[in-house]
């Protein structure tokens, strides 16, 4: 048995850096990963995704260069250099992440499976195949979630894929069939058809991104649409069976009908599911509500004292950004001995779309449905300079304010730089500023952020 004055169990966005603080303010400390450093967001998440979004977007700027006076005659796709480059960061931030839980001192990095036997006591099944059992008073769960799959007649018999297999193709789909129309999903399903594949989208909701305002998804669709990706919406997987030249036939119930699609390979994108079930929390007391997430108060403990939550694990939103703000919180808190909470933090996220959706605060159906006095502003891309001078003019600014106080209250940003547009917004929420202020600022020209003055135009009366 080995004591330490904390125990991290899981090296992701927040467990690593938490552990590396604690062991240097002085705390006896062991982390237990039994896969990688860095968690999904690093190995298997945003930094893969987002690199090959990337190369997908350097296709896509190769075929549409014409309107702009340059001329591509021909240009092909390296999968397998696509594949390495992306493997190359991934080791890059990985190792980087791992080299400072290494050096740090008071602090022990351990490979293996932690599993409880008692609520203060884990047993880890170390990846050396031995086992050790830590104690510790604090212990900080931070395992993440997984792909869900969901169970249809014929899906185990195929070899499909998820968010986390399809980084290791090195070769281009004939034809990619994505079940969920969601974020996970549709940049997926945007980046393989970038890359030639054919993509055939089913949403068992009436729309994709079914979370946002009806404009923005229906915006979005538009935008997919014209790059030959196929969207059912109202429709669901029935069953799958795989034919002896190694195709797929995928039997889809939509809108009460059924309708068989021929492809060569599926992606399940349909949600994650909480990593809680190798833990054996029922020998610590822990509770979890019906999806095995656990639940914590708003300073990330659980029922049983001196154990926290931080990241996917416990629910709520899924970014990497939120799991690292979880441990500044609870560090602030242990450390520092301050009272923060993450009761009304703000919650943006970007869905890296080509054009980005950015999105921070209430939208126009939360106002509605809060029932609280609003305006919106919306400015199509189409009257921004910027977007018109490097000639894309997909989407628009959205905002939601307060008509009394001019103070902005949310806002959806789907277009070029959808993103950091996005933030410009957030940090004026953050400090009070008002629509009014932002409407008269000097921005520099021609930036996309100065198309914020014409955006809050709208709203003059």
């Amino acid at each position: 048995m080995k004591q330490y004055d904390a125990i991290v169990i899981g090296a992701g966005q927040a467990g690593g850096p938490l552990a590396k603080k604690l062991a240097l303010a002085g705390k006896k400390t062991a982390i237990v990963e039994k896969r990688w450093i860095g968690g999904t967001c690093v190995n298997d998440g945003c930094t893969p995704t987002k690199t090959m979004v990337a190369s997908a977007k350097m296709a896509y700027l190769a075929a549409n260069s014409g309107p702009l006076g340059v001329k591509i005659k021909s240009f092909s796709v390296d999968m397998p250099k696509i594949k390495k480059r992306k493997d190359e960061i991934i080791h890059l931030f990985r190792n980087g992440s791992k080299k400072g839980l290494e050096s740090a001192r008071n602090l022990d990095l351990i490979f293996g499976e932690a599993v409880f036997t008692t609520d203060k006591t884990i047993l880890v099944k170390l990846n050396s195949g031995r086992k050790t059992e830590l104690k510790a008073d604090l212990i900080f769960i931070n395992t993440g979630a997984k792909p869900f799959i969901p169970e249809i007649e014929g899906l185990g018999d195929i070899d499909y894929l998820t968010s986390t297999t399809i980084l290791d193709l090195d070769h281009i789909p004939e034809h990619l069939l994505i079940i969920g129309g969601n974020y996970i999903g549709l940049e997926f399903g945007q980046m393989f058809r970038r890359f030639g594949s054919k993509v055939t989208v089913i949403e068992k909701s009436g729309r994709i991104v079914s979370r946002e305002d009806e404009d923005v998804s229906a915006e979005l669709t538009k935008i997919l649409a014209d790059e030959s990706i196929t969207i059912h919406t109202n429709a669901t997987a029935g069953y799958f069976k795989k034919k002896a030249n190694g195709k797929i036939v995928a039997t889809i119930n939509k809108d009460g009908k059924e309708e068989k699609i021929k492809c060569t390979h599926v992606l399940v994108a349909v949600g994650r599911t909480p990593q809680t079930g190798a833990l054996d929390l029922p020998k610590t007391g822990v509770k979890t509500d019906d999806h095995g997430n656990i639940i914590t108060n708003d300073k990330l403990e659980t029922n049983i004292k001196g154990i926290y939550a931080l990241g996917d694990v416990k629910g709520g939103p899924a970014f990497t950004h939120i799991s690292y703000n979880d441990y500044t919180i609870v560090y602030r808190n242990l450390i520092d001995k301050q009272k923060l909470t993450i009761k009304d933090r703000p919650v943006p996220y970007c869905m890296f779309t080509d054009p980005q959706l950015g999105h921070i605060g209430l939208s126009e159906a939360d106002a509605k449905k809060q029932g609280i006095k609003y305006k919106v502003a919306k400015l199509p891309m189409a009257y921004v300079a910027r977007a018109i001078e490097t000639g894309d003019t997909r989407g628009f600014m959205k905002a939601v304010v307060d008509p009394d106080t001019k103070l902005i209250l949310g806002a959806t940003i789907l277009g070029a730089e959808g993103g950091e547009i996005m933030t410009i917004l957030q940090m004026a929420m953050m400090g009070g500023i008002t629509y009014e202020q932002i409407r008269y600022c000097v921005f520099a020209h021609p930036l996309y952020a100065e198309s914020l003055n014409n955006l809050f135009m709208t709203l003059e009366d």
